[in-house]
């Protein structure tokens, strides 16, 4: 356990906009003006080798990334059409992780982004995941 209280770290709950799977709810938490995304960890996230499972960690980056693209789709809905994801680290489960991104470039029918995830503890953010990825905004024809 990584002893990090996301709560009183300024962490808010997003019930209304739940993981796929039964993965968890999302936390959010605004740093100078940026969105950052949060999910604490469990020992059901865990492959076999108790560590969590990498499935975990790319479907909480696709759903924090696709906020992200939502916002500079000005809140129109968008899909995910390319998801890229890097592996730095394992994630111990109790770990809190967030994701830290940015939009890179954006058209009008396409949102690209990228993103790290990091596992906090008290003091520190460790990287474990780099990220990017292309979100086709979905407009009314």
């Amino acid at each position: 356990m990584s002893g990090y209280d996301h709560a009183a770290d300024g962490w808010r709950a997003l019930p209304g906009a739940p993981l796929p799977g039964g993965l968890g709810i999302p936390w959010a938490k605004r740093v100078d003006g940026i969105w950052r995304y949060g999910m604490p960890t469990e020992a059901d996230h865990a492959n076999n080798n108790g560590v969590i499972h990498g499935g975990v960690l790319m479907a909480f980056a696709d759903h924090g990334l696709s906020f992200m693209a939502w916002e500079a789709a000005e809140r129109a809905p968008c899909t995910t059409i390319q998801l890229n994801t890097h592996f730095l680290d394992a994630i111990k489960p109790g770990e809190f992780i967030e994701l830290r991104g940015e939009v890179t470039r954006r058209t009008r029918g396409l949102v690209f982004l990228r993103g790290t995830v990091g596992a906090r503890d008290d003091q520190n953010v460790r990287d474990v995941g780099a990220v990017d990825g292309i979100w086709r905004v979905l407009r009314p024809r």
